[in-house]
């Protein structure tokens, strides 16, 4: 069976309900070692350092 609505809902009530679906920005944090945004608990992209330890090797360019 599938949901069989009474009566039918308006469009300003149906977009309303529609209207908390919005994305929101990702927290991003400062690399303890080289000071670029990364996401938390994530290995940092320009340094390759996490928890001020070099995790992986990042060639310079």
């Amino acid at each position: 069976m599938s949901i069989c609505p009474k009566n039918r809902s308006s469009r300003a009530r149906r977009d309303s309900r529609r209207a908390n679906w919005k994305m929101s920005v990702p927290n991003m944090s400062v690399c303890s070692k080289c000071g670029a945004l990364v996401m938390p608990h994530r290995v940092c992209k320009a340094c390759g350092a996490y928890n001020k330890k070099e995790i992986i090797k990042v060639d310079a360019q």
